[in-house]
């Protein structure tokens, strides 16, 4: 595992509520962000590296979704779950605003404001999870049950 040289808001949360996690840190430099590059860039099997997602109801409110790299959200699932007619992803150029993280950087821990978090339930059958760090080049090694505490997150079928 590298070392993270500064936290980000993600392990600063992580550490003040003591939940244990480790940093795997990954190049950038030939500009691959997406989930699998960056799970093949961690050695990771795709199945224990998930993307957030941030989306925004119909009623206005945004909800942040935790899905497998190599899955899809069901957009028409996600807006069950969350009790919403629909929820479309946001523009990219409006994640920092809203979450405080840019694309390819943005953890579902320690956002700017707690939004309604929801993890795929295929994250329930593994022993461990992998998350953005809060910054391109960096994720977070962590169980299940520390991911759902951190980003007081709810399990449900989200992906297609």
């Amino acid at each position: 595992m590298g070392k993270s040289k500064s936290k980000t808001n993600a392990m600063r949360l992580l550490d003040s509520e003591g939940i244990p996690y480790q940093v795997q840190l990954y190049t950038i430099s030939d500009g691959l962000i997406d989930g699998v590059s960056v799970a093949k860039k961690v050695g990771e099997d795709p199945q224990f590296v998930f993307k957030t997602l941030v989306t925004q109801g119909h009623s206005g409110e945004f909800y942040v979704f935790v899905v497998p790299v190599a899955e899809a959200l069901n957009l028409k699932k996600a807006a069950t779950t969350v009790s919403e007619k629909k929820v479309e992803m946001i523009h990219v150029k409006d994640i920092q605003k809203h979450t405080g993280y840019v694309r390819g950087g943005c953890s579902p821990i320690g956002m700017k404001k707690q939004y309604r978090t929801v993890i795929d339930a295929s994250a329930r059958a593994l022993d461990h999870i992998i998350v953005s760090g809060g910054k391109k080049g960096t994720q977070i090694i962590l169980t299940v049950d520390d991911l759902i505490k951190a980003a007081h997150a709810d399990l449900a079928d989200i992906t297609k």
